[in-house]
């Protein structure tokens, strides 16, 4: 019986870890990472998004299964889905905010749900711009 010699090549990295460790990383160089982590508000209408995806292309049939594969409550899910009522402008401008590098978010769910209760698309601009000058008021 003969073997053969394997041969693998590829790019190899290494990177510092917490407390002077090394990580190898096989492959090209990793992407930088960016600092801080994005506001949760932006997750939340990502994930709004994503739901009404589902629903649309019928993988799941309503909100409320969302809610129960999801171990939440349905008015959980309600709250949520209530972003998609925002101006587009504003779900933008929300889906692009600074990452929170330290501390809590500056503009909460809470705060954008009378925002997204307004029908006109115009009051929304004006409640949003007074939230935004609020957390910018608040950050500093």
């Amino acid at each position: 019986m003969t073997t053969k010699a394997l041969i693998i090549e590829c790019e190899v990295h290494f990177g510092r870890q917490a407390r002077g460790r090394k990580k190898l990383y096989a492959g090209p160089e990793p992407s930088v990472i960016l600092a801080g982590r994005v506001p949760r508000v932006a997750r939340l209408l990502a994930l709004a998004h994503r739901f009404e995806n589902l629903v649309n292309t019928g993988q799941v049939k309503s909100y409320a299964d969302i809610a129960r594969l999801g171990h939440v409550t349905r008015a959980r899910i309600c709250q949520i889905m209530n972003l998609l009522l925002l101006a587009p402008a504003i779900q933008q401008e929300i889906l692009w905010l600074p990452r929170t590098t330290r501390g809590r978010d500056r503009i909460k769910l809470l705060q954008l749900q009378p925002i997204a209760a307004a029908l006109d698309w115009r009051k929304q601009r004006v409640l949003w711009e007074r939230l935004k000058e609020g957390a910018m008021d608040e950050a500093f």
